[in-house]
């Protein structure tokens, strides 16, 4: 009986220690699932950390070449201004997305398939870009090409209204009367109204001044005003009330006398008297015709 009851307490012990045994093993696997549970988590976050910082950086140059693409000065189209626009706020939310913190793998998963839809995107915008320059400088080349062909038309159209300026200014020229000869005679008026022809300056009334016209069937038949300047033997224009203005070889000049001639290009003679409103005075004086525009043809007499 006494074996008995010493085995009991002993059988006891050893069951205790199997116990702690147990715990203690059970203890050691609880921490070493832990442990490994914890090291794949720290590794899955060090991945996604590492996956983030990736798609940080493939944004900036998906940005990057956007930027470089949008600033070469091309007029972009409504859409692909629009599409511009849109992919610029993809990049804004995928950095949001990415400052937010921590991601779950679905989220991540996402934004890898967004940035690889925006690199997509990115790609054919660079391209259409690049053939929207291609075309501007085919454009540009037309355009110069053009403006080339227009200076050239405009410069010879400029020459060719210069040749017709100047054609038309030879045939307006070519049209204007002249005349065949000039002789004036001065005349004294006596009291009875007869003329005479004199030769001395104190006694001359008036100079008749005779001319024909050279044939010129360019010129315009009808009237044709005749302007008439003399200037007297100190070479000053002589002016009369009725002198005004007229231009002639494009100059302005002052008449001395004006009168209507009624040309029939038929080789007629013309006779103009003109008085002196004060007294002629000995020496030379010159006489000068001028009509539709141009110099006729001048003379001269000398009285004593």
């Amino acid at each position: 009986m006494e074996n008995q009851n010493q085995d009991q307490p002993a059988r006891k012990d050893s069951n205790k220690i199997y116990f702690l045994v147990a715990v203690i093993l059970a203890l050691l696997g609880t921490n070493a699932y832990l442990f490994f549970k914890d090291k794949k988590a720290s590794e899955r976050i060090v991945t996604i950390s590492d996956e983030k910082t990736r798609m940080q950086t493939e944004i900036d140059k998906i940005e990057a070449e956007l930027d470089n693409a949008s600033s070469n000065n091309i007029k972009l189209s409504e859409q692909m201004q629009n599409e511009q626009d849109i992919a610029r706020n993809k990049i804004g939310e995928l950095r949001t997305a990415l400052k937010a913190g921590r991601l779950t793998q679905g989220q991540l998963a996402k934004a890898q398939e967004d940035i690889k839809q925006l690199r997509y995107f990115v790609t054919k915008y660079t391209a259409d870009i690049d053939d929207l320059k291609k075309k501007n400088a085919s454009l540009i080349t037309e355009r110069d090409v053009l403006q080339t062909t227009v200076d050239s038309v405009s410069s010879k159209a400029s020459d060719l209204e210069k040749q017709n300026q100047e054609l038309s200014t030879k045939v307006q020229a070519a049209a204007a009367l002249k005349t065949g000869n000039i002789s004036a005679t001065a005349l004294t008026i006596r009291n009875n109204g007869k003329e005479s022809v004199v030769t001395r300056a104190s006694t001359t009334d008036k100079l008749r001044i005779n001319f024909s016209v050279v044939n010129n069937s360019l010129a315009e038949k009808g009237l044709h005003n005749v302007f008439l300047r003399v200037i007297d033997p100190s070479g000053n224009l002589i002016i009369s009330s009725n002198s005004g203005l007229f231009t002639s070889d494009d100059e302005e000049l002052q008449f001395t006398y004006k009168t209507a001639i009624e040309f029939a290009n038929d080789g007629k003679a013309y006779t103009i008297d003109w008085a002196h409103n004060g007294n002629f005075q000995k020496g030379i004086y010159t006489i000068v015709l001028y009509s539709d525009g141009y110099t006729m043809g001048n003379g001269s007499i000398a009285l004593r």
